[in-house]
């Protein structure tokens, strides 16, 4: 039988799961690491965390299959995230930085107040905002001694998580990226598909630091044969919202997926040509093959099961994520309590880094299952701010579904509300991994191990369509609340 091995590091976790030749999972591992907050609003993590929590999950994952044969690996990964290190020792020089993380935002308010977004816009896709690599990868050259010596020398090297991970698995022989985790540096011109000189020079930034870019079925080195007792190449690379984007085989023009993670983000694929948003969406790219990008509007949340984990750790009303379920339903329907989570700003469309989280409609009442229930209907209302806001720039043709992902879309109760608010079907895959899949997917097909785009969507098997039961005006009425507790918010 042959294996791939997909590696999925997220935000919290890094998981590893091991897929058999008919992409079925067939053993899985998973390992929690640290957050680090140096201050309000910071967010690092110790880069040896990641590479160790890897390496120990594929080992597991490994071993829980029964040890087979792994033909190739695929990697997905929180994108955003930084870190630099040293090319000889191979050392980080400083904790990578979360794509959470707000440090640059004044930094963010100069590059606008000097004129240099639209540019910035205009060649990434992006906008102006610290939850893209370069401005964190600024900051870290600014602040560490030494660092941007170092790097006009050469001596360091900048990456995205992928990166970082193929450095360590292929022992410092492989320094590259993929086109979907480059375009999320707000470093790459997106239209002519190479790091922008103008950009960096802007930032400072040498562009010796670099990765090479590939697609994201490309020949990203093999590994160390000391790490799973043989070498194994690693086949394909992608960002983890667009791996989840392949996984749900959204390869069609006006196909949507949401991923609801840490994070919820909602990519909607708008085929060879990129569309510029006037609604403070992203243009990025979905996925790029044979050297042809495919690109996507894409709208992020940044809190969506992270409210989950607030509920867990905060507030410490539930001991286990399974809880948020029963205890929502649980609810007084006459309370209509909101919450806005922008624990670390709002992301799309909004985008308001210095706005924070806020709950209103409160009662004498309200209680645990109340702020359950709100908790989960925020993922719901954030959604719907993405859906509109993708309508407004581009209409697809016909309905479309909204296939869904990600540790959340397990919820029932959460789906529904989804479905309700939207006013439009929601759909769950039978496989909910699917960012780990389309890892696998990518590093499979290559080689032909794996059927090619066409056979893997045919493929595609659904678990539960959601259908929309709320009245229209209801739903009205319920998003209209949504929206001023917003602008109420970002006021505060």
């Amino acid at each position: 039988m042959t294996h791939i091995l997909a590696i999925d590091q997220g935000t919290t976790s890094s998981r590893a799961i091991v897929f058999d030749a008919k992409m079925v999972p067939c053993g899985s591992a998973q390992e929690e690491f640290p957050q680090h907050f140096p201050q309000s609003g910071w967010v690092e993590h110790d880069p040896a965390d990641l590479w160790a929590s890897t390496a120990a999950t594929c080992r597991a994952a490994i071993e829980k299959c029964g040890n087979p044969r792994i033909e190739a690996i695929g990697i997905t990964n929180q994108r955003e995230t930084v870190v630099v290190w040293d090319r000889k020792s191979g050392k980080p020089v400083h904790n990578a930085i979360v794509w959470q993380d707000r440090r640059t935002a004044d930094f963010c308010r100069e590059l606008e107040a000097a004129g240099h977004a639209d540019m910035i816009t205009a060649r990434t896709g992006l906008l102006v905002d610290p939850y893209f690599s370069a401005t964190k990868l600024k900051w870290i050259l600014d602040h560490v001694d030494g660092a941007r010596d170092r790097a006009q020398a050469g001596d360091l090297a900048f990456g995205t998580v992928d990166s970082w991970l193929i450095w360590n698995l292929t022992g410092g022989a492989v320094h590259a990226t993929d086109a979907t985790n480059a375009a999320r540096t707000m470093l790459y011109d997106i239209h002519k598909g190479r790091w922008s000189q103008t950009i960096c020079g802007l930032f400072d930034i040498p562009m010796a630091m670099l990765p090479e870019v590939k697609d994201c079925a490309a020949d990203f080195g093999t590994t160390r044969p000391d790490l799973f007792g043989r070498p194994i190449p690693i086949t394909g690379v992608a960002g983890d919202q667009q791996a989840a984007t392949v996984g749900q085989a959204c390869f069609e023009p006006g196909m949507m997926k949401s991923t609801y993670g840490t994070g919820c983000f909602a990519l909607l694929n708008t085929g060879d040509k990129p569309v510029a948003s006037t609604q403070r969406l992203l243009t990025t790219i979905a996925y790029q093959l044979d050297g042809k990008p495919t690109y996507a509007l894409e709208g992020s949340i940044f809190i969506a099961g992270a409210v989950v984990q607030w509920l867990r750790d905060g507030l410490k009303i539930i001991r286990d994520a399974k809880e948020t379920q029963p205890l929502a339903e649980r609810a007084d329907p006459g309370q209509q309590v909101i919450l806005v989570p922008a624990f670390t700003g709002l992301g799309a469309p909004y985008w308001s880094p210095d706005s924070r989280g806020a709950i209103y409609g409160l009662t004498r009442n309200s209680g645990p299952a109340e702020l359950a229930r709100a908790a989960l209907e925020s993922v719901g209302f954030q959604t719907r701010d993405l859906l509109e806001a993708m309508k407004a720039d581009w209409e697809p043709k016909g309905e479309t579904a909204l296939r869904v992902d990600g540790g959340m879309s397990a919820s029932d109760y959460a789906m529904q509300f989804l479905s309700d608010i939207l006013g439009a079907p929601v759909d769950r895959p039978k496989v909910l991994e699917t960012t780990a899949l389309g890892a696998a997917w990518l590093a499979g097909q290559g080689p032909g191990i794996y059927p090619d785009m066409a056979g893997f969507a045919k493929d595609w098997a659904l678990d539960r369509s959601f259908a929309p039961a709320m009245a229209e005006d209801d739903r009205a009425a319920r998003y209209d609340a949504w929206r001023r507790a917003v602008k109420a918010t970002m006021s505060l």
